[in-house]
């Protein structure tokens, strides 16, 4: 069944009255639920009539503002995959808004219990669009990953009612923090409205990262309080600041969870449909994702749910594009992924969605779920396997270098595998899943006891070090060496071929107390204590994304030829060897670029130096016949040595 053969779904104004729609095959009967401006009393409940799989119902009398909900009767049955109770009022998955945020309670898991007192209401709205541009953000750019409430809650110079929300994104301090670091687009993680995980509240813990998602296009009301009208204007002042935004999404599976888990939207509409089961047993589960169930990318309704969804966001606030976690799930069949999948094609097609930028997490924890370059175009991909290669030589393993190139110049051996001339590679040193980029040199291991789980969770191979220490010091020197390696990360990260991403605050050294799995900590530990930021490293990090704005070679996403385009050298100005990329202990490397100076507006080189030892080196650049080297950041004259533990910039200037 294509998804252009399934009429409009959701609440539809028109002129005859106000349509509500659902798809459902499986439910007997689907009643609407009208409720009270407070949204605690049922006014109305009235049988949807249905057309095929299509149970609808329109009227005449509803205002903008109607509080709705829905309950479908049928067979309970959850060991056969029917989960019907028409004790629970279930969230409308096309709801645009809702009254309240969800919370966990147990009676959501427990059959014949009331819960119209627990569930977020769907607010009839007035569908307002906006005129779409070309996205600001193009590959090649600095995407900045932001967790709303963390970033802003406690700046001191934000509005205190706005602090912790979407709007603070619009406050000039804030765009004025994003314009010094050079930023393309904001990355947004997720801000519709999702459900702790059952543990946490028993612990006192709330899921601040949004990973667990409900409704996929209604705002979290703690997030956005203003609803579309607060993306809309947040969107519009980062687009006037000349900065994209990127919204953060998850279809690969729901807050509902597995069998234990809440029936709150899609399995009370329709289990069988909306999430994949075991083929031999239609009420087990498939656990694709690590988080109890798996939406079933493949059918045609979640298809056209997910495409209705991208479409929203971008008609009715303008986003520039999105990112999808885990997003192999959104190529996935019962036979495994597929890079030509239905979705995918759907998306390319799509007149709303052709021009977006689409970023895949290309992972889940599923069989054959590891995906990395195997996305179509024009998907880019977070590259972890970059990410672990550069903190490898960073760290000092041996056999490093030759695989650090490789993520510098854009990781072609994973990226031209399709027959492509480009890296699709987004490039990153740490992101909010596992440790800050602080922690990555000051922790050797992860300290997750906060979450509960006695530190079984989270990744326990991060290749960190402490230089020394484990955790908080007053040893200046321990001190000092964090900052340097700190440094040395972020320079590489920006001398890096593609696209390149930022986690917020880690250009001003935010820790999470090495806590590399901190969705659980809504608190001080993932908060961005403004006040404590380290300025020496902000303007470091500004500095590099200058440099990078300068010199187009680092943004030019097409592989390098080797025909003068990059040069490989050693300290002393001689070509890499094989015996040098083979041998186990080197540890420095000079890449010289052919690049277009914007500030002397005419091509030059530029000399990247990496130094891992903890030593200073002698070092010599290549010989300038008509200019001089000087260094990159600071015009200053190159120096003698190069800097233990650095990575430094030369541009020749004439």
């Amino acid at each position: 069944m294509p998804t252009t053969g399934i009429p409009p779904l959701g609440v539809t104004r028109t002129p005859d009255g106000t349509r509500f729609a659902v798809w459902s095959r499986n439910a007997a009967r689907i009643d609407l639920c009208l409720f009270d401006k407070a949204g605690t009393k049922e006014l109305r409940r009235l049988a949807m009539l249905r057309e095929g799989d299509v149970h609808s119902v329109t009227l005449a009398d509803i205002a903008v503002g109607t509080r709705y909900g829905l309950r479908a009767d049928g067979i309970y049955s959850p060991e056969h995959g029917l989960w019907f109770d028409p004790s629970k009022l279930l969230v409308d998955p096309y709801a645009t808004e809702l009254d309240r945020p969800f919370r966990h309670d147990s009676r959501l898991t427990v059959f014949g219990e009331e819960t119209a007192d627990l569930v977020p209401k769907a607010i009839v709205t007035e569908a307002k669009t906006v005129k779409t541009k070309p996205p600001l953000f193009e590959p090649g750019g600095l995407i900045y990953e932001v967790a709303v409430k963390p970033f802003t809650i406690l700046h001191p110079d934000i509005p205190k009612k706005k602090r912790g929300t979407l709007a603070a994104l619009a406050d000039p301090v804030v765009l004025d923090h994003l314009k010094r670091l050079g930023v393309s687009a904001v990355e947004l993680m997720p801000i519709v409205a999702w459900i702790d995980e059952r543990h946490l509240p028993p612990l006192g813990l709330h899921n601040g990262w949004g990973y667990n998602p409900i409704a996929p296009m209604a705002l979290d009301p703690r997030l956005v309080p203003g609803g579309l009208k607060e993306l809309r204007k947040t969107v519009d002042a980062l687009h006037k600041a000349g900065i994209g935004i990127i919204l953060d999404l998850v279809f690969n599976h729901s807050g509902e969870s597995d069998r234990l888990g809440t029936t709150l939207s899609m399995r009370g509409l329709d289990n069988l449909t909306y999430y994949r089961h075991a083929t031999d047993q239609p009420g087990e589960l498939i656990n694709d994702t690590g988080c109890g169930n798996t939406i079933a990318c493949d059918h045609p309704v979640v298809q056209r749910l997910i495409l209705d969804s991208l479409r929203h966001f971008v008609l009715t606030a303008g986003v520039d594009g999105f990112r999808f976690d885990l997003a192999s799930i959104l190529g996935r069949d019962m036979s495994g992924f597929h890079r030509d999948a239905a979705l995918f094609a759907a998306i390319a097609a799509d007149p709303v969605l052709s021009d977006r930028v689409l970023i895949a997490e290309p992972w889940d924890t599923g069989p054959g779920g590891y995906q990395l370059g195997n996305f179509p175009e024009p998907f880019l991909e977070w590259n972890d396997r970059a990410r672990d290669d550069i903190r490898r030589y960073w760290r000092g393993d041996r056999h490093a270098m030759g695989a650090l190139a490789t993520a510098l110049a854009g990781s072609s051996d994973t990226f031209s595998r399709w027959g492509e001339t480009a890296t699709r590679s987004v490039n990153f040193v740490a992101a909010h899943d596992g440790f800050t980029l602080t922690d990555l040199v000051s922790y050797a291991r992860k300290h997750n006891e906060a979450n509960g789980e006695g530190n079984r969770d989270g990744h326990d191979e991060n290749y960190s070090w402490n230089n020394g220490a484990e955790g908080p010091i007053d040893d200046p020197e321990i001190a000092a060496a964090r900052q340097h390696d700190a440094m040395a990360l972020l320079g590489t990260l920006f001398a890096s071929r593609g696209t390149i991403m930022l986690t917020a605050g880690d250009e001003g050294g935010r820790s999470q107390r090495g806590n590399n799995n901190a969705y659980a900590q809504d608190n001080a530990v993932t908060w961005l204590d403004w006040s404590k930021l380290d300025d020496k490293l902000i303007d470091h990090t500004a500095r590099l994304s200058a440099m990078r704005r300068r010199f187009g070679v680092f943004a030019d996403t097409r592989f390098f030829t080797g025909m003068g385009d990059v040069a490989w050298l050693r300290l002393d100005g001689h070509p890499m060897t094989v015996e040098d990329w083979e041998h186990p202990a080197t540890d420095n490397l000079v890449m010289v670029l052919a690049t277009e100076d914007r500030k002397q507006k005419r091509p030059t080189r530029l000399a990247v130096v990496l130094n891992r030892s903890h030593a200073p080196h002698p070092f010599r650049l290549p010989a300038s016949l008509d200019g001089e080297w000087c260094d990159a950041l600071s015009d200053a004259a190159p120096p003698v040595f190069a800097p233990a533990r650095s990575v430094t910039f030369f541009v020749e200037v004439f």
